[in-house]
C-alpha cells in the first residue's frame, strides 16, 4: 500500500517520467545542431556523423544536467590546463580509497562553445592526432579511433556511436556541401 501510494505521488509530482522519446528527442537533438557539426566537420575534418553521435550519447539526446547546465554536450573534462568555468558531478574518477568522487568537467556560455571547443580539444590534442588520417566520410574508424584514443572508458563506445549514426542516418551530414563556398556563391 505505501508502495503505490509513492509510486502514485512519484507519478503526479512528474518525479518519474514515462513520456521520454529517444527517437523524438534525437529528431530535435540532431535539428538543432547538424548544421554546427557540418561547419565543425570542414573547419576541422571530424566527421559531422560523428559529432552528432557523440553529442547524443554524451548529453543524453540534449537532456543531461552536464548539458542543460553546463553546456556541455560531450563529456569533457577540465584537464590541468583548463582555465575556464567548471561544473562538477559524479561520473569514472575516484579517489585513493577507491571511493567515486566528482568530476570537474568543462562548463560552456552556449552550447556552440562546447561544439568548438570539442573540437579544438580533438586537433589540438596529440593522443588524437591518428584520428585526422582518417577521411571525414569513415565513420566507423572515428568511432573505433576514440576509443583506441582513449575518449571514453566504457568498451562499447564505438559500437554506440556506431548504431546511433546508423539508426539516425547521421553519415547524411558527412557529404553534406561546405556551407563556407555556399556563402561564398551568395
Amino acid at each position: 500500500m505505501f508502495l503505490g501510494r509513492v509510486l502514485v505521488l512519484c507519478l503526479c509530482t512528474g518525479f518519474l517520467s514515462f513520456d521520454f522519446n529517444p527517437e523524438s528527442a534525437a529528431e530535435k537533438y540532431v535539428e538543432a545542431y547538424k548544421e554546427l557539426a557540418i561547419v565543425e566537420m570542414y573547419r576541422t575534418g571530424i566527421p559531422a556523423s560523428v559529432t552528432l553521435a557523440q553529442g547524443l550519447h554524451e548529453s543524453y539526446y540534449g537532456t543531461s544536467k552536464l548539458a542543460t547546465e553546463a553546456n556541455n554536450h560531450f563529456g569533457i573534462k577540465c584537464k590541468t590546463y583548463w582555465t575556464g568555468r567548471t561544473y562538477y558531478h559524479k561520473d569514472d574518477d575516484l579517489n585513493k580509497k577507491g571511493q567515486l568522487i566528482e568530476s570537474c568537467f568543462r562548463a560552456y556560455e552556449r552550447d556552440i562553445d562546447s561544439y568548438i571547443d570539442r573540437s579544438n580539444f580533438l586537433a589540438q590534442t596529440e593522443r588524437y592526432a591518428m584520428l585526422f588520417e582518417y577521411e571525414n566520410t569513415d565513420y566507423m574508424a572515428w568511432a573505433y579511433g576514440l576509443k583506441v584514443c582513449g575518449y571514453a572508458t566504457d568498451e562499447n563506445y564505438a559500437q554506440k556511436l556506431i548504431e546511433k549514426i546508423k539508426k539516425y542516418n547521421l553519415d547524411k551530414f558527412d557529404t553534406s556541401e561546405d556551407p563556407f563556398k555556399l556563402l561564398i556563391r551568395k
